[in-house]
């Protein structure tokens, strides 16, 4: 028991910060002028722009990254994870009774930037593989600062997205504890730089200058390792 718990410590207090950080948001909302909201929002569409950047630089392959983001595309646009998504978040805004227009934005929006990027797929794995949470917890420091802005700004949506942040990084370290030591350090290289680009996508999002469904990009990281196998198999007759 005391095992798993230290295997899950990171995600416990990354979903726990993403809960205070977001109630802060929610008690301050009304306080925060929207002129220095939008301010800070875009502060922060900027910072993750910057974060995705410099981890789409740790790929050693394009053609990988390439390959598994337009089949991961394909296939999440047909699934239409993005509307699925908003299809919850629509859901829980009728249970939790919420009136709020910007509630599934705020829940997709938080979602995607508490769960897709470099320190979520490295410090889950670390986790999972040798219970190093050390990542996690700076994840959730700069959560904790993230979810209060985005709260203010999007509403009671970001506090339930702590559900999805227990859900997908606590599924991401079991599956590290049951795979991880099968992975590459090739791919997990081009994992970060897939997840990378999604956070770009996102950080693009919300600082107003797309409108990418960045949901649909998410069955990219499903592909990644397939991708990496073939190029560790076909690379040396390539070559």
């Amino acid at each position: 028991m005391n095992e798993i718990l230290t295997h899950f410590s990171g995600v416990i207090v990354n979903t726990i910060t993403v809960l205070i950080g977001s109630g802060v948001g929610l008690l301050l909302k009304k306080g925060i002028p929207e002129k220095l909201n939008k301010a800070v929002m875009t502060a922060i569409g900027l910072s993750t722009i910057a974060i995705g950047v410099t981890g789409i630089m740790k790929g050693q392959n394009q053609l990988v990254m390439i390959l598994s983001m337009v089949f991961g595309t394909i296939i999440g646009t047909l699934i239409d994870i993005d509307k699925r998504l908003e299809n919850l978040g629509d859901k829980l805004s009728k249970k939790t009774k919420s009136s709020e227009s910007t509630f599934s934005q705020g829940f997709v929006t938080a979602s995607l930037l508490f769960c897709v990027g470099a320190m979520t797929i490295v410090g889950s794995m670390n986790a999972g593989i040798s219970g190093d949470n050390q990542m996690l917890y700076t994840k959730s420091v700069l959560d904790l600062i993230s979810s209060s802005m985005l709260a203010a700004s999007l509403g009671f949506g970001v506090m339930c997205a702590s559900v999805f942040v227990l859900v997908f990084q606590g599924g991401l370290v079991a599956l590290s504890m049951a795979l991880g030591s099968f992975l590459s350090d090739f791919a997990v290289a081009e994992l970060i730089c897939a997840g990378s680009v999604m956070i770009t996508a996102l950080g693009l999002n919300l600082i107003g200058v797309t409108k990418i469904k960045v949901a649909n990009l998410l069955p990219g990281l499903v592909f990644v390792p397939l991708f990496c196998w073939v190029f560790e198999v076909v690379g040396p007759f390539l070559s």
